[in-house]
């Protein structure tokens, strides 16, 4: 039996959040478990907004105490965290015992909270997770926010992001186009380190977009992907690219609802 755990925010309509990284773990059978930093409802009478709630760090710290003593645990993925005290809490949790793997997945972005506030998170998150990532996935945005670069329209581009990222700190990186890199094919450029005095070694994914609209949980998805399938024993680019196909694949058969977004079918 393999295990994996996952600190994020819970997403009500199921799309993403640990809902989605829980699906994806059993998908890829491995037994999940789960920490809640943020409660995120969508709104269906204003819009779809998010209406974000943060957790009290002191009920983080009881989840995180229970699940690692529950289970022998040493692959952790990290998803949204929403605030600075949120942050604080995660980083000395996870500081606090060792892990073979981490994976972060950066949510820089929370539609819930002020731009002062959001800044506050973002620089927390990189000073104090971004360092102790095994490998990060950073969409098109967020790369562009970590590394930097005002555009990402290139492969090469791309791969200048990964690198600037991997300096940060983390083994590895991998920079998403996604619907906003150009052309047909939706690009995925894994950056990951080598021998010391090396450099690093890139892998190039790519598969023809599926439509152009956002699909929801797509980003959780595939980081739990790669989360579940270090914690089975894959080498880093084996966990990228089974992510990759099953992100592929649950955006081909994404379900439908309500909302104004589809959202990845993890089953497909």
């Amino acid at each position: 039996m393999h295990f994996a755990y996952v600190i994020a925010g819970s997403e009500a309509t199921g799309g993403a959040g640990i809902q989605a990284d829980l699906k994806t773990f059993q998908q890829l059978g491995v037994y999940g478990l789960g920490t809640i930093t943020c409660i995120v409802s969508f709104d269906p009478n204003n819009d779809w907004a998010h209406r974000f709630r943060p957790v009290d760090p002191e009920i983080i710290a009881e989840q995180f105490e229970a699940a690692t003593a529950s289970q022998d645990l040493d692959t952790v993925k990290i998803g949204m965290l929403g605030t600075p005290a949120t942050i604080d809490e995660v980083a000395k949790a996870v500081s606090s015992r060792p892990w073979r793997h981490v994976v972060l997945d950066p949510v820089l972005i929370c539609k819930g909270q002020e731009a002062g506030a959001a800044l506050q998170t973002d620089n927390a998150l990189k000073a104090q997770i971004l360092p102790l990532a095994t490998v990060v996935t950073p969409n098109n945005f967020e790369a562009r926010a970590l590394s930097g670069l005002a555009e990402l329209n290139t492969v090469d581009d791309l791969i200048e992001a990964g690198r600037r990222i991997l300096d940060l700190g983390p083994q590895a990186v991998v920079v998403k186009g996604g619907v906003d890199f150009p052309g047909p094919e939706a690009v995925d450029v894994l950056v990951q380190r080598t021998a010391p005095g090396q450099p690093p070694a890139v892998q190039v994914l790519s598969h023809p977009k599926i439509g152009q609209a956002r699909v929801s949980g797509a980003g959780c998805t595939f980081a739990a992907a790669i989360t579940a399938e270090l914690a089975k024993g894959k080498e880093i680019a084996e966990a990228v690219q089974v992510a990759k196909d099953l992100v592929t694949r649950g955006i081909e058969h994404r379900v439908s609802a309500n909302t104004p977004f589809d959202a990845v079918w993890q089953g497909a």
